[in-house]
């Protein structure tokens, strides 16, 4: 018997949703440098929650896959994940790491 998924706290259920790229992917994190990009194929949905850094949240109710031009793809199980970019400190302020 299949598990039924929690329900979502209602500041995550109203989170704006993230659209595809134009090869219908879901784009985690773009490389400012290269171009390529951390992406996910396959059915669900990237949720981001406010700030300057808000970790986004990516629903794949039948599992996925994380594709880059540069390495191999990663299979992920169905669920939610929160995806974290890295962040470094530099003097004075915190930035995203590029890609």
């Amino acid at each position: 018997m299949p598990v039924a998924e929690p329900a979502l706290p209602p500041h995550i259920a109203e989170a704006p949703r993230e659209p595809r790229d134009a090869r219908g992917r879901l784009v985690l994190a773009l490389g400012e440098v290269t171009g390529h990009a951390h992406a996910v194929v396959g059915p669900g949905q990237l949720l981001s929650e406010p700030g300057p850094f808000g970790p986004l949240l990516l629903h794949l109710p039948d599992g996925g896959r994380v594709v880059h031009e540069e390495h191999a793809a990663i299979p992920l199980p169905k669920g939610w994940y929160r995806v974290v970019r890295q962040r470094e400190y530099v003097p004075g302020s915190v930035r995203l790491v590029a890609d």
